[in-house]
């Protein structure tokens, strides 16, 4: 992943992608992931989701490579995390919520430990084209069969905006996560800022998977 790209954008405060609320389709369909996991949820920014989720009793990991971040949510909740170092990565842990700063494409399973559900909001459409085989395949690797997973993307004409955020075709879902169930949630409007400035319609999508 491109780390100076990402700290650049923490840096100037580009973050439109964060949202101050939790998302919609979490709130919506958060009872998906069944009861008690421990949810993983990879480029988690600090995102308010992350709470909503271990308010609703689940363990919450999240991945995240710029530590501005990670040290920003727990700061914006007046928490103070116990911090460890584990090779190249750190880890901040307070309460249910346990988060890593780390490249959430070489993180090994033995660092981060079990989970058994996965949250994407904005993970999976951050990434370019040629990351994303990369990225579900090491889903594929932290996650067991049977592990439940709510994943959002959106579309939109790909040529008329560079990402991130990305469209993410349903022909791509089909491929990268072959093999796996896969159920559309919702299929609504996409309100994006930067589409709306150009002109630009798209749509916003949410799908259940199991592992």
């Amino acid at each position: 992943m491109d780390a100076a790209f990402w700290q650049a954008r923490w840096d100037t405060g580009q973050i439109g992608f964060h949202e101050g609320r939790p998302n919609r389709y979490l709130t919506e369909f958060v009872d998906t992931l069944g009861e008690g996991r421990r949810v993983l949820v990879p480029l988690c920014g600090k995102t308010v989701d992350l709470a909503y989720l271990a308010e609703r009793g689940h363990q919450v990991v999240g991945v995240e490579l710029v530590e501005a971040a990670v040290i920003g949510f727990f700061a914006e909740r007046e928490l103070t995390p116990t911090i460890e170092d584990h090779g190249q990565a750190r880890r901040y842990t307070s309460g249910a919520i346990e988060l890593w700063v780390a490249d959430m494409l070489t993180i090994e399973p033995d660092a981060l430990g079990p989970v058994d559900a996965l949250y994407d909001r904005a993970a999976l459409i951050a990434l370019p084209p040629a990351l994303r085989h990369a990225y579900a395949e090491r889903l594929r690797a932290l996650l067991p069969a049977g592990a439940p997973a709510l994943v959002v993307t959106m579309t939109y004409p790909q040529t008329a905006m560079p990402g991130p955020p990305f469209a993410v075709e349903d022909d791509e879902l089909d491929r990268l996560f072959a093999g796996l169930p896969r159920t559309r949630l919702a299929d609504a409007d996409l309100a994006q800022p930067r589409l709306a400035a150009l002109g630009l319609t798209g749509r916003e999508r949410c799908d259940a998977l199991t592992f």
